[in-house]
């Protein structure tokens, strides 16, 4: 089971690197996840170049693709070559986007009808693509998922563990990575929140 982390130019380190990490703590259990970008390189929002572990390409063979978020993020959905590089599938991956990955789904026509979460400064750009946004942290229908804020990444990450794995793999690995002395509150704050925001479709 393979996750995409799609990684653009000018990414926000904490979206794509919470959600690897946490995910990589499940490889014993044959859930991984790459960091997936356009170009060999990519330099994040604050300077730092990160190699890419597979090209855009990984995308299609996928079981799930999580959109990272970024300070390029409109140069992105405005990029037709780099959008026509991402035939995401739902009816067959996991899809899920972090912030301004948001944008990146609208442009891909796979929020249409459906709300979503984003980020404080991305919000207004997601509403002119006629997404209803949320003032929540996770939303989820069917194989698609938003979270908005930073932060919320391990929302998303724990999503993803637990549609692959079961909610135990989960709850492992919030609460390994928790603050010492908040492990289980921590824990439980993930599980409401992907509880909550997720909405089962029949």
């Amino acid at each position: 089971m393979q996750v995409a982390v799609v990684t653009f130019d000018g990414f926000n380190e904490l979206d794509s690197f919470i959600a690897s990490a946490l995910i990589n703590r499940c490889r014993k259990d044959g859930l991984e996840a790459f960091i997936t970008t356009p170009t060999p390189v990519v330099t994040s929002m604050n300077g730092v170049d990160v190699t890419g572990q597979r090209p855009m390409e990984f995308v299609t063979e996928a079981d799930v693709v999580l959109i990272g978020s970024g300070v390029k993020a409109r140069e992105v959905v405005a990029d037709d070559r780099l959008i026509s590089r991402l035939p995401l599938d739902p009816s067959r991956q996991l899809i899920g986007a972090q912030c301004s990955g948001a944008l990146v789904l609208a442009r891909l026509g796979l929020l249409d009808g459906m709300p979503a979460c984003t980020d404080m400064k991305s919000r207004p750009f997601v509403e002119a693509r006629d997404v209803t946004v949320l003032d929540a942290p996770f939303h989820a229908e069917g194989n698609i998922a938003t979270a908005g804020g930073c932060l919320a990444s391990q929302y998303l990450a724990t999503w993803v563990i637990t549609r692959m794995l079961g909610e135990d793999a989960a709850r492992d690995v919030i609460g390994y990575v928790a603050p010492v002395g908040e492990n289980q509150e921590t824990v439980e704050r993930a599980m409401r929140a992907v509880h909550a925001g997720e909405v089962v479709l029949r």
